[in-house]
């Protein structure tokens, strides 16, 4: 069940591409080939003007093209993490999707968990393990 729209195939290759060595590579050259120019222009203004759009608008594109890549990154780890929550058993379902509440309700979370791994600190410090489930 692999469906895909033509931007997430385009981002995804476009991300692979660009994280390549020889990209990087080829981006250095280019670089070190326009500074090589500036003395035989006379560093003039569309010398500057030339790197300046290349640069600005290569950097505009890729933001849009990795962050496509990135939220879809989180979403799939999101997803298995959802998973591995619903299948353990003990486990508390109220952890799944917790990156779609609000501030407040994951600040509450936070807490009781910081809580749980006090405690727990605490308990091996008595020489107590910690592994278990803590509540009844």
């Amino acid at each position: 069940m692999r469906s895909s729209t033509w931007y997430s195939t385009l981002a995804k290759s476009a991300a692979r591409f660009c994280g390549r060595p020889k990209v990087f590579v080829t981006a250095l050259g280019i670089i070190l080939l326009w500074a090589i120019t500036g003395p035989l222009l006379s560093f003039s203004n569309t010398w500057q003007l030339i790197i300046n759009t290349l640069t600005t608008t290569i950097t505009f594109l890729m933001v849009f093209l990795i962050q496509n890549t990135q939220n879809r990154d989180t979403e799939a780890i999101q997803i298995k993490l959802d998973e591995l929550i619903r299948s353990t058993k003990g486990a508390h379902n109220a952890l799944l999707d917790l990156e779609e509440l609000d501030d407040d309700k994951l600040r509450d979370f936070l807490r009781r968990y910081e809580r749980l791994a006090s405690e727990a600190r605490e308990e091996l410090a008595k020489g107590i393990k910690d592994t278990g489930t803590p509540e009844p």
